[in-house]
């Protein structure tokens, strides 16, 4: 086990996923500046000692729907994309101030499952990706569901995170959740359910284990998690999933320290992005 810990210490391209009610005050619908601030700062003195970082954001549409005086998330595709355009401008004007307090740079990527799908695109994605960690600029992805339909949008940022993670050949990807990690059964149901520490390998056992989301604001739950560590590992990287209860778990992680469930990578040699994209049950 540390074996397999001690080699996320020498990580050098990180992705790092922090979803809607990770950043959102449920109770409200307002954000929460303190997580914010300090999740800017680990990532900033993660980049500080080296490493290129991608953070891929949820909550526009939960910025979006605050500001428009909604209460509940909208049904309508038309009405998440209002929500979106107007909540991402607010949302990304908070990172920006937030990141040049620390005077590090930072820049708003929006990417759709219609880029990914086209070879082009997908590769001046990726240039804009290099361009960016070569000027170290840290990147902030969401997905743009101001144009995105049912037929395009990713539907999830787990699965948008891992494809971000892919495309960029990050080494890592962190996924911080609202549960310590990966789990023989749902805890807060089972109190005999136990934190799985690795995870060598995604079978039917594995697969089963998915769990949908509750949260008000949130969209992705246990199975968009295993989505994204099949992309994820079959591209090559591992992939942690830990708590955002506590932010600090990101720099455990990175220190090598038994914190969350890890996927461990076990690259393909004829992986093809394309097969994920394609296929909707990733996507779901």
């Amino acid at each position: 086990m540390n074996n397999l810990r001690e080699r996320i210490k020498n990580k050098n391209r990180v992705v790092i996923k922090i979803g809607s009610s990770s950043i959102i005050h449920e109770a409200t619908g307002q954000l929460n500046f303190g997580r914010l601030e300090k999740l800017v700062r680990i990532l900033t003195d993660i980049h500080n000692s080296g490493k290129d970082v991608v953070l891929v954001t949820s909550g526009a549409v939960g910025v979006g729907m605050k500001a428009l005086g909604l209460t509940r998330k909208p049904r309508s595709i038309t009405m998440k994309q209002a929500c979106a355009a107007v909540g991402q401008g607010r949302l990304i004007a908070v990172y920006q101030k937030l990141f040049s307090e620390y005077n590090q740079g930072a820049a708003q990527v929006l990417l759709t499952k219609e880029t990914m799908l086209s070879d082009v695109r997908r590769r001046n994605a990726k240039n804009t990706f290099d361009n960016l960690f070569d000027l170290d600029i840290i990147p902030i992805v969401n997905e743009n569901d101001t144009v995105s339909t049912e037929e395009i949008e990713f539907g999830d940022n787990d699965t948008l995170s891992a494809v971000v993670a892919a495309v960029v050949g990050a080494d890592l990807l962190i996924l911080l959740s609202d549960i310590d990690g990966m789990y023989t059964d749902d805890p807060s149901k089972n109190p005999d359910a136990e934190l799985i520490p690795v995870i060598e390998v995604i079978d039917e056992k594995i697969e089963s284990m998915g769990k949908g989301s509750n949260s008000i604001v949130g969209t992705g739950g246990m199975a968009t998690k295993i989505a994204a560590a099949n992309i994820v590992t079959d591209a090559g990287a591992d992939m942690v999933i830990t708590n955002a209860a506590d932010l600090n778990n990101i720099s455990r992680v990175l220190a090598g320290e038994e914190v969350g469930t890890l996927f461990l990578a076990h690259k393909r040699t004829n992986f093809k992005l394309m097969e994920y994209l394609e296929q909707k049950t990733y996507l779901q």
